[in-house]
């Protein structure tokens, strides 16, 4: 099957060994009409630049005379057919002079009919390549490789292959004229009226709302989905449509440039939108089951800088929000969003946090974003014995009665001295007790985020993922904690999950948590295009995870990605940057 691709209107022509030319500013002339009216020509030559239902647009070389106009109608209904712009073209044809009989105070247009012989010399549609941004991301997890930055682009400045890497295609493209066909937006717009797009040619990592997910490729090395460009500022001065995930627009003439880390493409015009998604979203099919005391539901949202005033769900701030007034408590704010669940739910959960000490926990300054948890106490209930612990006390796995694992504080923070949770979140353990007597540790967290990586077609290769040291370090640390009880009992209901603000295709970073836990996409069985839980750039991805353990995979688990921001119509109407995630896990 053919797949249009990129088109790119070149403005030199590739002229036919084989045939003496025509060339077309000898049969435009420097006058009103044509001096081969009426003749038959062979060798035609030009490149395509624009196509209608009753014929083509030619262009062929300049000529010094500027008198001599190099372009040409062809006028053929058939020949449409025949042709893409784009294509560098040879043909035989006659000239005509038309003006319609009834107009006879009209000029005439110089054009060529009875069309015979189109040979295709050479095609410039292009496509670009899918999978590898370039040839310098180097190491097993190749443009997430760590450690990165260790090579620059402009320093090794190699020869480009533009038929394997992303970043070479579009450079190999700077300044030229090109024509993406039915592209499909891949994100929202930013600021500046910018967005993503990806034409109508082949692309990996394609999920079914038509953006493209972050995977790993068929070589077991992960996708940077390459085939995509920005949409800029039209340079008409019209202004670009809002867009969301999977919008399909027109087809997008632009010209090739590179501004603020990525390659653009600057239209000519703003497109239009053709045809949108559906934006409603299903709620879960995940239920709770009343009455089994060994099956817990559970969900999993970072809901981004929420304070008691907020008119939507952002992390949990403290009770002043972005006041910095040494307020740290957040039971306000929780109790604000556990009365907005009741309203609309007729269910009343329980809260518990454990407040931050001021300043230290990062996230939006005064704010004091936290983890906490929100839960059900007709369902479940924190196992007893154990005091809350305070955001400078270090939770430890003790033995209880039984020889089985247990808190010292419950719920406590994992080591909160340690220097890796410097300006960020604490991670909150808990142990939880069903009716059944079973038993659930979770661990919520929320990892250092992605602030002062590069971009992807950035310079640095491998890009800049800042700080990713630190993230691997936070996930050894937790996961030397969960080594603690599964040391003590490796049958161990075991949940860990939160914002981990990191790729799972990122493997070095996971690769100690990895090998005491199993991720619930995997063990569910969701497709590999359909694990996200945010946009950014050109990828969907997933920053948010679900880790459990062996014990809990082994009698299985359910868990669905529920995409009520970033399948929203436009970016406004979002109330979080990230997906939520629901599931179910039995515990005996």
């Amino acid at each position: 099957m053919l797949v249009e691709r990129l088109s790119i209107l070149c403005l030199l022509t590739v002229l036919a060994p084989s045939v003496t030319p025509a060339l077309i500013t000898d049969i435009q002339g420097i006058s009103y009409r044509s001096s081969y009216v009426g003749q038959t020509l062979d060798g035609i030559t030009g490149v395509v630049t624009a196509k209608g239902s009753s014929g083509f647009y030619l262009l062929g070389e300049p000529s010094d005379d500027i008198r001599a106009s190099n372009g040409i109608y062809v006028f053929s209904s058939s020949a449409v057919h025949d042709v893409e712009v784009g294509d560098n073209i040879s043909f035989t044809g006659k000239v005509a002079e038309y003006r319609p009989s009834s107009a006879p105070n009209y000029l005439y247009l110089t054009e060529i009919t009875s069309h015979s012989n189109i040979t295709v010399l050479s095609s410039v549609d292009r496509s670009p390549p899918t999978q590898y941004m370039s040839a310098l991301d180097v190491g097993s997890d190749g443009w997430l490789s760590v450690p990165n930055n260790v090579s620059r682009v402009t320093a090794t400045d190699s020869p480009l292959q533009p038929d394997l890497y992303g970043m070479d295609f579009w450079e190999s493209l700077d300044g030229q004229l090109v024509t993406i066909p039915t592209p499909i937006a891949l994100n929202f717009e930013n600021s500046f009226g910018e967005f993503w797009v990806r034409g109508n040619w082949e692309v990996t990592g394609l999920n079914e709302r038509g953006g493209l997910t972050v995977t790993i490729g068929e070589d077991n090395i992960p996708d940077a989905n390459p085939e995509v460009v920005i949409i800029g500022d039209p340079l008409d001065g019209t202004t670009n449509p809002t867009v969301a995930v999977g919008v399909q627009l027109s087809d997008i003439t632009g010209v090739v440039t590179y501004s603020f880390g990525f390659y653009y493409v600057l239209p000519l015009t703003a497109p239009t939108v053709l045809s949108a998604p559906d934006y409603d979203v299903s709620p879960t099919t995940v239920t709770s089951v009343p009455g089994d005391s060994c099956v817990v539901t559970f969900g999993d949202y970072n809901v981004e800088n929420m304070a008691p005033t907020s008119d939507h769900i952002p992390a949990i701030q403290d009770n002043s929000g972005p006041t910095d007034d040494g307020t740290v408590d957040a039971n306000i704010t929780l109790s604000t969003l556990v009365a907005a669940i009741a309203n609309v739910s007729d269910l009343t959960y329980d809260f518990i946090e454990v407040a931050p000490q001021d300043g230290q926990d990062g996230g939006q300054p005064g704010g004091n974003i936290r983890v906490a948890y929100l839960y059900n106490s007709a369902k479940l209930s924190l196992v007893s014995g154990a005091s809350v612990g305070r955001a400078t006390d270090k939770v430890n796995v003790t033995i209880d009665a039984s020889g089985l694992p247990t808190l010292n504080y419950n719920p406590g923070r994992i080591d909160p001295a340690n220097s890796v949770w410097e300006s960020t979140r604490k991670p909150l353990v808990a142990e939880w007790q069903l009716a059944s007597g079973a038993k659930l540790f979770t661990v919520d967290v929320h990892m250092s985020s992605k602030g002062g990586s590069s971009s992807t077609q950035g310079d640095a290769r491998p890009p800049v993922n800042s700080p990713v040291q630190t993230r691997t370090g936070q996930v050894e640390v937790l996961s030397s904690f969960v080594q603690t009880i599964l040391d003590v009992d490796p049958d161990a209901n075991v949940l860990v999950a939160g914002d981990f603000n990191e790729y799972a295709q990122t493997r070095s970073v996971f690769a100690s948590i990895t090998e005491l836990l199993q991720e619930t996409d995997e063990i569910a069985g969701i497709a590999p295009v359909e694990r996200y839980t945010y946009v950014f750039d050109q990828n969907t991805q997933q920053l948010d995870h679900i880790f459990i353990s062996d014990a809990l995979a082994l009698r299985g688990v359910e868990v669905e990605h529920i995409h009520v921001n970033n399948w929203s119509p436009s970016y406004d109407e979002r109330i979080s940057d990230h997906d939520p995630t629901v599931g179910k896990v039995r515990l005996c």
